[in-house]
């Protein structure tokens, strides 16, 4: 079998550490899967049992295995920071929207829709445009679900 490029050898007290880590089962579910891929990791296990036992992709492995070399335990098991595009809905957006599902809702309507607050939003000028499951989820964060 070739030699392992990021070779997994723990210390005793990263081994406690992690047991424990696991068996708290506190922290989120892919930080736990990266604590499991350590241990039997260091327990000799291939990167394909490993696969097999939780599920994970090969480079999942490989990734921890490679932030633990480099910067140790407690770095490999953070979650990095992920891409994609900022958030829509600021705390001026929150507001608005709050402050116009409280109040009275148009002349004709009995109460605000999810579609008339995101057009109320564009209207007034707050965004440029806005999703309806957008709306839903601001109502949501501010227990004010209207929809």
């Amino acid at each position: 079998m070739p030699e392992k490029i990021y070779p997994i050898t723990l210390r005793e007290e990263e081994r406690q550490q992690l047991h424990k880590y696991v068996k708290q089962g506190k922290k989120s579910a892919r930080a736990i899967t990266r604590a499991r891929i350590l241990l039997l990791a260091d327990a000799q296990q291939t990167d394909e049992e490993i696969t097999r036992a939780l599920g994970v992709n090969r480079t999942t492995i490989y990734r921890v295995r490679k932030e633990y070399c480099a910067v140790g335990v407690t770095k490999a098991l953070a979650e990095q920071p992920r891409s994609g595009a900022p958030a829509k809905i600021d705390g001026r957006v929150e507001a608005t929207l709050t402050m116009l599902a409280c109040s009275e809702p148009p002349e004709g309507y009995g109460r605000w829709t999810l579609q008339l607050l995101a057009e109320k939003l564009v209207e007034l000028e707050v965004v440029d445009s806005i999703s309806l499951p957008t709306v839903r989820t601001a109502l949501k964060k501010t227990n004010s679900n209207r929809g």
